[in-house]
């Protein structure tokens, strides 16, 4: 709505300029030539008083210290987060799982267990974890700012074990706990400003209307690429890292979080499903959210032990999975090999490939 209003006020401002009689014009400039030190100095000063506030309004973020500008507190953003949990309430109002649903209670135990154990990390106490798991076979999940987890039934068929859907929803729940959306509405908020200098710079030197419209659209895609996706993909990689430490503490096999996002990568290959390169897109690809886990897993591990946790069977999840990923592509190639010429389509390729754990919630957890 900001940025909408914006644009009609520059729209505006230059439709005004137009029309002015080339005699107003040049009163006006010359006016400007008169006082342009005033205007320097007044531009100059609102620029010192950004940078003050800027650097006035830093903190670090809970767990992994990374600074980031705050504006409003999280607590400011509880009535836009009402709006949209409502909103999401309506649309999947008839596609919700009873309580007494066997999916509903194994979610609802995955994300206690997780709260349970990490109750001594700062914010946790704050929030009461409510949980609607919904009739969709989109591979999805999403906690809302207060405390609202929300889970797909997709997601429920492609994991492979409680491990991998403890990682999953700690990472959903490190996005709350880090209060990474407050931040985004910060930090967006901030950057509006300078975007309506620069948009106002483009409408003022464009010679028409149209020249405008395209250096918007040219701006609005270089802020995009260059700050607001590698921003998202850094938040991302940041609930990964915090979102593997909530299931280290859970006492879960932090190890299978890897293979879960090996397990996505291998479907949209099987599936020749069409993929971008990270540079366009708001998250970390699948293979590099892999292995930057595969890097994080030796830490975790360790706070794993720290916590008096059970021993890990002595097959490493990872181990197993590519074993297994290697005998599932040579028979995919098998399947293809008499139809290359006619243009076949790829197998039916379903998640998961690993065979589904028959371990209850309850031993996992120990509850």
């Amino acid at each position: 709505l900001q940025k909408s209003c914006s644009d009609k006020s520059l729209w505006s401002i230059r439709k005004w300029w137009s029309a002015l009689p080339p005699n107003k014009k040049e009163l006006f400039k010359e006016a400007v030539r008169r006082n342009k030190w005033k205007i320097t100095f007044g531009i100059s000063s609102l620029g010192v008083i950004f940078i003050l506030f800027y650097f006035t309004h830093l903190e670090d973020t809970p767990i992994t210290g990374r600074t980031r500008l705050v504006v409003f507190h999280k607590d400011q953003f509880a009535e836009m987060t009402e709006i949209e949990y409502n909103m999401w309430m309506l649309q999947f109002q008839n596609k919700m799982l009873p309580e007494k649903d066997p999916r509903y209670q194994v979610v609802k135990k995955v994300v206690t267990h997780l709260t349970e154990s990490n109750k001594d990390i700062p914010g946790f106490s704050e929030f009461t974890w409510t949980i609607h798991v919904v009739e969709e076979s989109n591979i999805n999940a999403f906690v809302l700012p207060n405390g609202q987890v929300f889970v797909f039934t997709g997601l429920l068929n492609a994991v492979s074990d409680i491990n991998q859907l403890s990682f999953i929803l700690g990472h959903e729940i490190a996005h709350v706990i880090l209060g990474h959306a407050a931040e985004k509405a910060n930090l967006m908020h901030f950057l509006d400003f300078f975007s309506l200098i620069l948009l106002t710079m483009i409408w003022a030197l464009s010679p028409r209307d149209s020249l405008a419209v395209i250096g918007q659209w040219i701006q609005s895609r270089f802020q995009e690429l260059l700050f607001d996706m590698p921003y998202n993909r850094t938040l991302e990689a940041e609930a990964d890292k915090v979102g593997l430490r909530f299931a280290a503490k859970a006492c879960m096999d932090v190890r299978a979080s890897s293979v879960f996002w090996q397990q996505m990568e291998l479907a949209k290959t099987l599936q020749n499903e069409p993929q971008l390169p990270e540079w366009l897109s708001t998250h970390p690809s699948h293979e590099n959210r892999a292995e930057q886990l595969d890097r994080l897993i030796p830490e975790a591990l360790k706070i794993r032990e720290s916590c008096n946790c059970p021993s890990l069977p002595g097959q490493d999840p990872r181990l197993i999975f590519k074993l297994s990923m290697q005998h599932l592509l040579q028979a995919s190639e098998s399947q293809k090999k008499p139809n290359v010429t006619h243009g076949s389509a790829p197998p039916n390729i379903k998640l998961p490939f690993a065979k589904k754990e028959t371990v209850p919630v309850d031993h996992v957890t120990g509850k």
